[in-house]
């Protein structure tokens, strides 16, 4: 796996190690269809996928309302003030996600949907091969993500969920609740975990 630029130049949370599997993952499920990320921040998950996407010939969908989750707001952990509008008052990484993607040349393979995940999904009837939901992290946000998303992947795809910790010490649980729900669906199991990534196979 060669990326087209300095991936710890980027923006974001993602392990180096957590990438190289969404990369792997997406290289055969998108042998199946296109696939979409919910939570794109500043393009650093976006690059992985999108490098996979371009290699199978696929279109990779980047879902985010790129106002920032509970996290990133004004006076949260993980607030980035180069990324506020001033003149909005809100949150904005939309504009660093694009030069993320101009950077790694990968505008004809991105397609972005700035919207909520409810509102991009609402009239949704592309199948999709691989979805990697990296968005808010509240529960009813990622519960949202979820029930918007997961009935879209084909069998045989891949269903990617960030930030997974069975132990509450060590983070936040609405993602591990999604992850579990969709164990418990029967729709999908488990294939891997990669650090704080959980990867499952739609049945």
């Amino acid at each position: 796996m060669e990326l087209p630029l300095d991936i710890n130049g980027v923006k974001g949370f993602l392990d180096p190690e957590e990438g190289k599997a969404l990369y792997e993952y997406c290289l055969v499920a998108a042998e199946v269809g296109p696939c979409l990320e919910v939570g794109s921040y500043c393009g650093k998950s976006t690059v992985y996928l999108g490098e996979a996407c371009r290699s199978a010939s696929v279109t990779l969908f980047a879902v985010d309302h790129h106002r920032g989750s509970e996290e990133h707001q004004p006076g949260e952990e993980y607030h980035d003030q180069a990324l506020f509008d001033d003149s909005a008052g809100l949150m904005d990484s939309f504009r660093e996600f694009r030069a993320t993607m101009r950077q790694a040349d990968l505008e004809e393979v991105v397609v972005p949907i700035v919207a909520p995940s409810l509102v991009a999904a609402q009239d949704w009837r592309t199948p999709l091969g691989m979805v990697f939901i990296d968005g808010g992290h509240s529960l009813e946000a990622a519960m949202i993500d979820y029930r918007s998303w997961a009935s879209h992947i084909v069998p045989g795809g891949v269903l990617a969920i960030h930030d997974i910790f069975p132990d509450p010490a060590d983070g936040g649980q609405a993602p591990y609740e999604i992850f579990k729900l969709a164990l418990s669906s029967g729709l999908f199991e488990e294939v891997e975990r990669v650090k704080t990534l959980g990867l499952l196979r739609r049945i």
